[in-house]
């Protein structure tokens, strides 16, 4: 299951008035009222934007903020009511990409997000040499010849796409495709990316583009060294 946003705000009723706002401009939102569920939630859907709060109860915001920045690049937004010169430093310097302070007038908080969705999210075309995939088409063209993915396999493939050069482990992999709760194996992720090599590579025993890093999971890395299953 993957979502929009994931909004981390211990606030119950601020944080149904914000979804209510958000899911009427048509994202698709879940809620954390802790640190540690927000940090659960981020592993199981993989948000595209989390809108996060400073003051929860357990893991506080900055905590869950640089948790999410040792490894991801997903944009972060801070809410806060601390409005501090330090607090908003602190933010930044762990990695949020913006700082709101509360209260906030909800136009200029829809203005944000959606800002930070058109320089993030907006492009169409993920073009990798001869390999050109179209989001809104979902398909996926080599050397100008269109080729015959399954529907998970299009996922899988536009989501190590959008993360090149990352290392993406087996376990994140596996729950933005299927989902935690999937009754899926494990190994469907392994016969997955085995038939997106068959389709993408030019040599699929020895990848170059989706490479395998030994007991972590699989790396988009065009026209990097190749790496055997």
């Amino acid at each position: 299951m993957v979502v929009d946003i994931l909004v981390v705000e211990d606030n119950k009723e601020l944080a149904s008035l914000l979804c209510g706002f958000l899911r009427a401009e048509s994202y698709t939102v879940l809620t954390a009222d802790t640190g540690e569920r927000a940090l659960e939630l981020y592993e199981e859907c993989s948000p595209k934007l989390v809108v996060l709060d400073i003051m929860l109860p357990g893991i506080d915001g900055f905590a869950v903020c640089k948790r999410i920045r040792d490894t991801f690049d997903t944009p972060i937004l801070i809410v806060s009511a601390k409005n501090q010169k330090e607090d908003q430093l602190n933010g930044l310097l762990l990695g949020a990409d913006d700082y709101i302070e509360k209260p906030y007038d909800i136009d200029i908080m829809l203005a944000k997000i959606g800002n930070i969705f058109k320089r993030r999210y907006s492009g169409d075309a993920l073009v990798d040499g001869n390999l050109r995939l179209l989001k809104s088409s979902r398909t996926v063209w080599k050397n100008d010849i269109a080729l015959d993915l399954t529907a998970k396999e299009f996922d899988l493939l536009q989501l190590l796409m959008e993360q090149k050069g990352k290392v993406l482990r087996k376990e994140y992999l596996f729950g933005r495709i299927w989902g935690m709760d999937s009754f899926s194996e494990p190994q469907t992720l392994t016969v997955h990316i085995k038939w997106l090599r068959q389709k993408i590579e030019d040599d699929p025993k020895k990848p170059k583009r989706i490479v395998t890093v030994w007991g972590i999971g699989y790396q988009y890395r065009a026209g990097g060294a190749s790496a055997g299953e």
